[in-house]
Formats: C-alpha cells, structure tokens, sequence
C-alpha cells in the first residue's frame, strides 16, 4: 500500500490513525483540514484548496485524512490503494470532539489560527457530528463509490481492530517511493 485514504466522522480518530500509519509505513501525512481552512476558520476559495490537496497527493506515496468528499475525492481516490473508513460509535466521537475542545492543545491536524471554542458554530459542528452516520456518511459513501468503486475499502471499529490492523503492516519498500 503506497497511498491510503482515511474517512470518518469528527472524533473518529481520522488524524491519529493516519499519524500512526505513516509512522509505520514511513510516508508522508496529509492533514486535509490543514490544507483547506484559513486562519480563523476562513473558508478558502474552492480551487485554491483543490491546488493545495492536487499538490499534496501527488507524490508517489502518502496517508491522507479527511473526508471532503465532493470537493477532493477526484483527486485522491482513483490514486488511492486503500479506503479506511474509522466506524467509531458516534458518542466516542462526540465526546473526543468536546474533550479536545476543552483541553485546546495545539493539534498537527489543526491548521494555524484556529482554535476549537464554545461558541454557536461550535454547537453547529456538535450536531454534525452527532448527526455525521445518518445525514452525512451515507453522501460521502455514495461519492467514494461513484468515483472509486474499485479502490478496496476496509472497516476498523475500535483500537483492538486499528492495532491488529497496523501491526500487519510493513513500510514502503526504498524502490516504491517516488
């Protein structure tokens, strides 16, 4: 596997997973929320972050997380050898998402200038992920399928599932890289 596209809701584990992938299989990460929001959680404009995403996936090699699914997928998934969707329960999610709201240490994930706060669009974001199984996967599922029906797909529930998964992996060989 030389390029993995990972896919869930907010609090899923999306970044710590794939920090930990391409620890392990010793390629490059792309935070995709890095790449698209402005300081202040300034919206960019819409081919901007495409430039950005068409750069970052264009090596030969890389883990890239986040969902943006009608806005990237042409892009990353026809290169991608592997789709993991993280099936994590969504009160874990909702919880991780409060929980590192409240802590606010600064995240890799993260793109400068934004911090998590208690505010309206904070609640907003909340419902999202609340609602993410229902109102939402079933979206990106339906993009993911229409745009990459061939690039093999793999559910992880829980640690037990993320661990067993990374322990069968091996780093890209030296010849594979770009």
């Amino acid at each position: 596997m030389r390029r993995i596209v990972i896919l869930g809701n907010a609090g899923s584990g999306k970044s710590t997973f794939a920090r930990a992938l391409g620890k392990r299989l010793e390629v490059s990460v792309v935070h995709l929320d890095c790449l698209f929001w402005e300081p202040g959680w300034v919206e960019p404009d819409a081919e901007r972050f495409r430039n950005r995403v068409r750069e970052a996936v264009a090596s030969g090699t890389w883990v890239c997380e986040g969902n943006y699914a009608r806005r990237t997928f042409d892009l990353r998934l026809p290169r991608a050898d592997l789709v993991v969707w993280l099936d994590t329960p969504r009160l874990t999610c909702f919880l991780r998402v409060i929980r590192r709201s409240v802590t606010n240490r600064p995240r890799p994930d993260l793109a400068a200038g934004c911090k998590e706060k208690f505010d309206r669009a904070f609640l907003k974001f909340l419902w999202f992920v609340w609602t993410f199984d229902r109102s939402y996967r079933p979206g990106i599922e339906a993009v993911r399928l229409a745009i990459a029906v061939q690039v093999p797909t793999v559910h992880l529930r829980g640690t037990r599932q993320i661990a067993t998964f990374l322990d069968g992996l091996t780093p890209v060989e030296e010849g594979c890289r770009p």
